[in-house]
């Protein structure tokens, strides 16, 4: 999976110079963000003396909003077309490294055609989202951790308040406390998305047979019973998200209030103003968001060991080793 693109000299180019053109552009969006920030707090402190203030103000910041704004807008957007593009190059390139060893095997391999052209698509689509997000999570944390630390002197909550950092240290421990808890909620759910593809190959692989052969191929019975084993793996599965999903939406609804509570003292005892309480709101939700993007996309994280695994299998049930195809003599396009 990684060798075929990162390591073969046909997408050598693709890889390394589309991941670093992707990796440029994160870090442009991230400034943006960095700029959005810094945006809420004069805004918010023009609109807490608005009777003070003089009306042209208030345009200035809505131009400057925009500045910032319609090149975010048009750097997202090529962003996440160029992303599918590379990701797209990444499945085309495990395909055609894993044809040539599928083709030289004489055994049967279970699922050969779902894990060939299925799997390597939900692959590379799984990756492309959830590579986007983390190294964009990265590179956010690296950017908004200073603000947050230097915001931290604001507050005025007991025991917080002679904490260096606090702001910082109090979103990772929520964060990380979160993921742990996660994990265990959900440690069910790699294994049940694993024997649901099975179940769904099975069932897929009759129809395909009953296309060709209905007399000895997809009878009603046989539908039925494989039906039967994807109905019992779902019901499953749906139980166990669930209660997953009951857990990560109390997770994620209660850490709104965390900064809410934190600074709330200060803004009515005039510690500070109101832009400074919703820069630091909007700071923390960045970390925030950044710390917790496992339990955000703890669901597609989860489709994507189960992937990881099948395709494990098939790579072993080829012999797959050399990105390059067991012989010179196969022509790949």
């Amino acid at each position: 999976m990684i060798k075929s693109f990162f390591f073969l000299k046909k997408w050598r180019l693709w890889a390394w110079g589309g991941g670093l053109l992707i990796i440029i552009l994160l870090i442009g969006q991230v400034y943006l963000d960095v700029l959005f920030n810094a945006w809420y707090k004069d805004f918010y402190d023009l609109l807490q003396k608005a009777t003070e203030s003089d009306i042209s103000e208030f345009w200035k910041l809505i131009v400057r909003f925009l500045w910032i704004a319609l090149p975010y807008v048009s750097l997202y957007a090529f962003l996440n077309w160029f992303t599918r593009l590379w990701a797209f190059r990444w499945r085309e390139s495990i395909t055609f490294s894993y044809l040539p060893y599928w083709q030289k095997v004489e055994a049967k391999v279970e699922g050969a055609s779902q894990r060939i052209q299925e799997d390597t698509q939900k692959f590379a689509q799984i990756v492309e989202s959830l590579g986007l997000q983390f190294v964009r999570a990265i590179m956010t944390v690296l950017a908004f951790t200073p603000i947050l630390w230097s915001l931290s002197k604001y507050v005025i909550v007991p025991y917080l308040k002679d904490i260096n950092g606090s702001l910082v240290w109090v979103a990772l421990t929520i964060s990380f406390g979160g993921v742990i808890i996660s994990w265990f909620v959900g440690i069910k759910l790699p294994g049940l998305e694993y024997n649901n593809q099975k179940v769904e190959a099975a069932f897929r692989k009759e129809l395909v047979y009953g296309e060709d052969d209905r007399k000895n191929y997809a009878q009603l019975p046989t539908i039925f019973q494989l039906f039967t084993g994807i109905k019992f793996n779902y019901h499953r599965l749906f139980a166990h998200y669930g209660y997953f999903d009951l857990w990560s939406i109390w997770f994620r609804q209660l850490f709104i209030l965390v900064p809410l509570i934190i600074m709330a003292p200060g803004l009515f005892t005039g510690a500070y103003t109101l832009g400074i309480m919703m820069q630091t709101n909007q700071a923390f939700t960045e970390i925030k968001d950044s710390f917790n993007i496992l339990i955000y996309n703890w669901t597609r994280i989860t489709e994507l060991r189960s992937i990881h695994k099948r395709l494990s299998e098939f790579e072993k049930a080829i012999g797959y080793k050399n990105p390059e195809g067991p012989s010179p003599d196969i022509v790949r396009s």
